[in-house]
């Protein structure tokens, strides 16, 4: 862990969504037993099995969350950026790891301990609820993730990956792919070379152009019609 007295922890937790609502007596106490962790690209949070006594803030860089089957080929579960938090679940659970956790560029997380988590969710009981919110809000997702795997076509889940954060007034949005193609291939349960044939035959029906990792939407109406036009 680094010295946290190079970072105005308070502002920091302040500019994170699930602290967004909480009052400054509140981030006071957060920030005081918070601690600051760099990970170099490569580096693991943690493995599978290990104890997991936090939660994670993601300051900079980005996280893959992945799961390695007996055969020995992983599976994304989860990308995770700026902002976004991870490992919630297992810490209100006690429970070991059962995902491992792994930087995939070099990355600053905020390390929350389980006891100043509680101990703040029994003073303020919006906390508690906006814990409760983003809790769900990970559920949903995941169930939309089972259910997108199910019922949609490969061509269907790159779609709607490149579509999911797009505003509707936005007539010409950029998605800058966080990482390789290969891991956003795992999470959408794809081949890279499936994923990279779809968005090149998305550029050759002129709804995106790609510039490396930097896909410009060109329609996004029409694309999210796309294949049934």
């Amino acid at each position: 862990m680094l010295d946290t007295r190079q970072y105005d922890l308070q502002r920091l937790l302040a500019r994170m969504p699930l602290f967004q609502d909480v009052g400054p007596a509140g981030l006071e106490r957060l920030a005081s037993a918070v601690q600051v962790r760099r990970l170099e690209r490569s580096e693991f949070v943690f493995h599978v099995g290990s104890a997991c006594e936090a939660f994670f803030l993601t300051i900079s860089g980005q996280v893959r969350l992945f799961v390695i089957a007996p055969n020995g080929n992983e599976k994304v579960i989860e990308i995770i950026g700026p902002g976004m938090s991870f490992a919630e679940a297992l810490m209100f659970l006690g429970a070991p790891c059962v995902v491992n956790a792994q930087a995939l560029t070099d990355t600053a997380l905020l390390v929350v301990p389980r006891h100043a988590v509680l101990a703040e969710m029994e003073a303020d009981s919006r906390f508690a609820l906006r814990m409760l919110a983003g809790l769900s809000r990970r559920l949903h997702g995941l169930v939309h993730d089972v259910q997108a795997q199910a019922l949609q076509s490969g061509v269907q889940r790159v779609v709607g990956y490149l579509l999911r954060d797009i505003a509707h007034d936005d007539s010409a949005p950029t998605v800058s792919l966080p990482v390789s193609k290969a891991t956003v291939a795992s999470r959408l349960s794809l081949t890279p070379e499936y994923f990279s044939r779809v968005l090149h035959e998305l550029e050759a029906a002129g709804l995106i152009e790609i510039d490396k990792r930097e896909i410009r939407i060109v329609d996004a109406g029409a694309l999210g019609r796309y294949p049934a036009q």
